[in-house]
């Protein structure tokens, strides 16, 4: 099925939940008598939170546990012309503040905002310390707070810090009891579990908790709905991690170390899908570094599955894929040189060449894609205009090679906490968007169309990713999400965004110190100077072990025979949908 856009609504809430649930496939219905109940949010567009696969993992995990009953809720789906603002779930449309917990799965900074509203909606205080146990507990994961939890501190009770496989079976088997207990002891005995941290009683650095090896039965679509981004494709996680090393990638450091899924075990939540989705949207920080990628691409058309991926790398190419996208019907192609010039390239750890790109937009052009999308950033460190003026040589390179629809996105560069470039000021909001005038301008005479997110908000962005805790409360004041509100916010609370904008000298203390993320700081160091120098590091790979740090320890959390984690039977008896 194609998407059909956002889901429109004459009616209140309970009645927009019922028709959603009319057209998805593979909810998963408990008694309230059963167990736990606990709220899954995602604080963003059901549009959106559909789309992720984080979502769709997290609710069949929670719901494969015996006591838990966990049920989706989302951020925007749900207003009425009546002025019925209630926010509740959708499966049995009950209020967020019956959950005895409220976990919330947060993949950008920005979204903070929304957790904020979402509380304030649901009638939940939004700092913790307003809350006692007659208030459901609230809890956050995701990249973002991975990352840095900081920001949301005052807010939370807790942080899931990690992999939601690695971390869920202990936090699941301690809830019941939390959720009983008055607050403060409640918080101990999160605070007990690793990867959990407790702002309230945090005292050392939590160490992020991983998953040995990937379960692609878990890591892929459960519920299946016409109203999301992707809803003609079934999604599947093919590998996590990455091992590129590029030095503003924040995922590719708190994602490591690089693990696979395995090809008969992709194959196989292929031929389960197929009954409800003819295509399959392959899910991993890099696609085609799966080491079977090509093999893989070639089997799933023989199963007759169409594929899809988010992007491509050119180094090399993989013409099996690509032939494989273009017998799909994929209209798009999406490659990510990040820079204009080499040099910028070398400095970002990302030395692809003009020529590699250059030919893969030749071979875009001559398997017929509709679309070519080109992603760069704008305003990484020792950025000059010259790199711009690259960007759009580059470009104009790519129009002489491809005639069809061509489009770019010039994003501003946020610095993000556990990369080599933490230490990084951002670029000025002035300088990013005149440098994506400048790119509007060069380009748009030869019909390219050049997109970007807003500059303004980029900065807001940077604040909260590299934020310490005072900004909790700023939040908590911010009414809309307006840059106006924000600054008003952050007036009150007597802080400067610029402050958080600026500079770190390498022995100023960080605010995501409280999070071992397991990659070295001395590693990202050392990977700071070498971008100083233009030095580019090769991959993290069976045998080159760059010694990071990230394979050293085992996990606390990763649960052996005998203790407590998830039944597998449980896992496959929920499966896919039926």
């Amino acid at each position: 099925m194609r998407y059909t856009g956002p889901v429109k609504y004459s009616y209140g809430p309970v009645q927009q939940a019922k028709q959603i649930l009319s057209g998805e496939t593979g909810v998963i219905h408990k008694d309230w008598g059963s167990g736990l109940p606990v709220a899954l949010v995602y604080p963003n567009t059901y549009q959106l939170g559909m789309s992720s696969l984080a979502v769709h993992l997290l609710y069949r995990l929670f719901n494969s546990r015996p006591g838990i009953i966990c049920e989706r809720a989302f951020w925007g789906f749900q207003s009425s012309p009546g002025g019925d603002e209630r926010l509740l779930s959708l499966e049995s449309q009950r209020p967020l503040a019956d959950f005895a917990v409220v976990a919330f799965s947060i993949s950008y900074e920005l979204d903070y905002f929304n957790l904020v509203h979402v509380l304030r909606r649901a009638g939940i205080p939004v700092l913790a310390t307003d809350r006692d146990e007659s208030w459901p507990l609230v809890i956050a994961g995701g990249p973002a707070v991975s990352a840095n939890p900081a920001p949301l501190a005052d807010i939370l009770d807790a942080a899931a810090i990690g992999e939601a496989e690695a971390l869920a079976p202990r936090l699941l088997e301690a809830l019941p009891a939390a959720s009983r207990a008055p607050r403060p002891e409640a918080l101990a005995i999160l605070s007990k579990l690793p990867g959990i941290f407790v702002p309230a009683l945090a005292d050392g650095p939590v160490r992020r908790q991983w998953l040995p090896e990937l379960e692609p039965r878990l890591a892929t679509t459960q519920v299946f709905t016409p109203h999301s981004e992707f809803g003609d494709r079934a999604l599947i996680e093919i590998g996590r991690g990455c091992g590129r090393g590029c030095r503003y990638c924040m995922a590719g450091t708190i994602y490591r170390p690089v693990r696979e899924a395995s090809l008969e075990d992709v194959l196989e939540v292929a031929r389960q899908s197929l009954p409800h989705r003819d295509k399959v949207g392959l899910v991993s920080a890099a696609v085609s570094d799966y080491s079977q990628v090509d093999e893989l691409a070639v089997r799933l058309r023989a199963m007759g599955v169409k594929l899809a991926i988010s992007s491509m790398r050119v180094d090399p190419v993989s013409e099996p894929l690509l032939q494989a996208l273009a017998e799909s019907r994929t209209q798009t192609l999406t490659i990510a040189p990040e820079a204009g010039s080499a040099e910028l390239r070398q400095v970002i750890n990302k030395p692809q060449t003009d020529e590699q790109l250059l030919y893969a937009v030749e071979r875009a052009a001559a398997h017929n894609f509709s679309q070519l999308k080109l992603y760069f950033m704008v305003g990484q460190p020792t950025e000059r205009e010259a790199d711009v003026e690259a960007i759009a040589d580059l470009v104009l390179a790519a129009r002489a090679r491809f005639g069809r629809r061509l489009t770019i996105n010039a994003t501003p560069y946020v610095p993000k906490a556990h990369t080599p470039f933490q230490w990084s000021a951002m670029l000025p909001v002035e300088q990013i968007a005149a440098r994506i005038r400048y790119l509007e301008r060069r380009l748009q005479p030869a019909r390219v169309t050049v997109r970007s997110d807003s500059p303004a908000w980029a900065a807001v962005e940077g604040v909260l990713a590299r934020g310490d805790r005072r900004l909790g409360r700023a939040l908590a004041r911010v009414a809309t999400t307006s840059l106006r509100s924000w600054q008003q916010a952050l007036q009150a609370e007597g802080l400067d965004q610029q402050d958080y904008l600026r500079e770190r000298t390498p022995d100023e203390p960080l605010p995501w110190s409280v999070v071992d993320i397991g990659v070295r700081p001395a590693y990202l160091r050392r990977e700071a100077r070498r971008a100083w120098q233009s030095r580019s590091t090769g991959p993290c790979r069976v045998g080159t072990c760059l010694e990071c740090g990230a394979c050293v320890h085992p996990l606390d959390a990763w649960v052996g025979p005998g203790e407590a984690t998830v039944d597998a039977q449980d896992v496959h008896a929920i499966g896919l949908p039926r």
